[in-house]
């Protein structure tokens, strides 16, 4: 008979340890080790056992000559050009993918609406679902208004039967709803343990490989956001994509935080209905639909997310503080990129923020990591501090530097052509990326070397 065996096992690093200790030896975290209780298979088992990743059906080194080279034709549309757009393209056979958000955010919502569209076009979708009865599922079909015969549902956790249907049954895509309620029967601990996931992901993942079969699994959030389970399970899989939002507003959010087929710097909007989720084709006039005009603090910039440029709203809002420490307090851009910028206002430009309170916010619910946005920042702060709005018709962008310095940054034709398009009438951005541009633009656009140079060109006469 096999021998419980008690192992500690790190839910961030997957760093295993036969004794607790506060922090992991692995990542030096503190309290991530879980205490699980598993079994120690046989040899005879070991040898055969399904926990094995060892998927690639070939007992001898290819020469890389010899390995077929993958082409943009052999990936698979799902119907919704924002979620393609998200993966790279479209979906590639025999990736794992992994989708996180949560709860209520619409997960399963939008994987029911790819079910439907894949599986009409003449593919058999496998649903497995771990948390709803078939019922519930056909209720949420009809809502969406999914008819189709091809559309199989599952009600099973076991991984071992799950990977039986899937043979048996030969589907062309696989959805696994949720990964934290499968379990693998060798591994004696309870379902959404690190253990649990680990073995499940691993043995789907050899299905995924193997059969050349693209499997989603529907993965769990923990209250700080990040995804629930171990650190590996966004190891193991190919693609990692999170869905956000707010589930008192309309408007979701799928981006790729890791994608081995494509770019993770690709956005999706969508806008949830009752009818399920609705692309947004023109997320920038999305973005902008509820701006106000001639406000101080409001500034708008183009970003580009991947291949797609985007204008999005900067607000800020300084006043005069009462603490000790005046607050800065940011949402969809790094605090600490902003707290750079704040200084330099004061020191480069002669703004006095010591004793005021900072707040800014990227409108929409959009967050922005690149530099680009750095010149809208500092423009609206210094707009709201003075009460000067900004020229309405004016876009910025460029990178801020510690002289206080305008800094050059790329695809500045395709930013300033959909700031045209939105039908805006001048830019400022830097003076050597305005020397770069090619052909007309269709905006007055200002060049720039500094940021005092910002301000006095995007509020003069204000």
């Amino acid at each position: 008979m096999a021998k419980a065996q008690t192992k500690y096992i790190c839910r961030q690093c997957g760093y295993e340890s036969a004794k607790w200790f506060g922090k992991c030896p692995g990542c030096e975290e503190w309290g991530t080790l879980d205490e699980t209780i598993s079994l120690a298979a046989p040899k005879s088992l070991a040898a055969r056992s399904p926990l094995s990743t060892s998927f690639v059906g070939h007992s001898k080194p290819q020469r890389l000559s010899d390995v077929p080279s993958p082409s943009e034709e052999g990936r698979i549309l799902s119907g919704i050009g924002e979620f393609d757009r998200v993966l790279g393209g479209g979906i590639v056979r025999g990736a794992l993918t992994l989708i996180g958000g949560e709860p209520g955010i619409g997960k399963s919502t939008l994987l029911s609406q790819v079910a439907g569209n894949l599986a009409g076009r003449g593919g058999t979708v496998l649903y497995v679902s771990g948390e709803e009865s078939a019922t519930q599922i056909k209720l949420r079909a009809e809502r969406l208004g999914i008819t189709t015969n091809d559309l199989l549902l599952h009600n099973e956790t076991d991984v071992t039967l799950i990977t039986a249907t899937i043979q048996a049954e030969r589907p062309a895509f696989v959805i696994i709803d949720s990964i934290q309620t499968m379990q693998h029967p060798e591994v004696e601990s309870a379902p959404g343990s690190v253990s649990q996931v680990r073995a499940a992901t691993a043995q789907l993942a050899q299905v995924a490989k193997g059969e050349g079969i693209p499997i989603f699994l529907v993965g769990h959030v923990t209250k700080e956001g990040a995804l629930a389970g171990p650190r590996v399970l966004e190891h193991m899989v190919d693609t990692v994509l999170t869905f956000e939002g707010d589930r008192h507003y309309t408007y979701r959010i799928l981006r790729a935080v890791k994608n081995r087929f494509g770019s993770t710097d690709e956005l999706g909007l969508f806008e949830m209905h009752e009818e399920g989720l609705i692309e947004v084709p023109n997320p920038s006039e999305m973005l902008l639909a509820e701006r106000t005009h001639n406000t101080a603090g409001s500034a708008i910039t183009a970003t580009i997310e991947g291949t797609r440029p985007l204008l999005i709203e900067v607000q800020a809002l300084v006043a005069p503080s009462y603490l000790s420490n005046p607050r800065r307090t940011v949402s969809g851009v790094d605090t600490n990129r902003v707290n750079l910028i704040l200084a330099v206002l004061e020191k480069r430009v002669g703004l006095s923020l010591a004793n005021q309170d900072v707040f800014v916010n990227i409108a929409g619910g959009v967050r922005v990591d690149e530099p680009a946005a750095d010149l809208a920042i500092a423009v609206a702060a210094a707009s709201n501090f003075q009460e000067r709005p900004i020229d309405p018709s004016i876009v910025l962008a460029g990178e801020v530097g510690l002289g206080g310095e305008v800094r050059a940054v790329g695809h500045m034709e395709q930013r300033l052509r959909e700031a045209a398009r939105m039908g805006f009438q001048q830019a400022i951005i830097c003076a050597r990326s305005k020397a770069n541009l090619r052909g007309s633009t269709g905006l007055n656009v200002i060049g720039v070397e500094t940021v005092r140079q910002a301000l006095d060109a995007a509020l003069a006469g204000r």
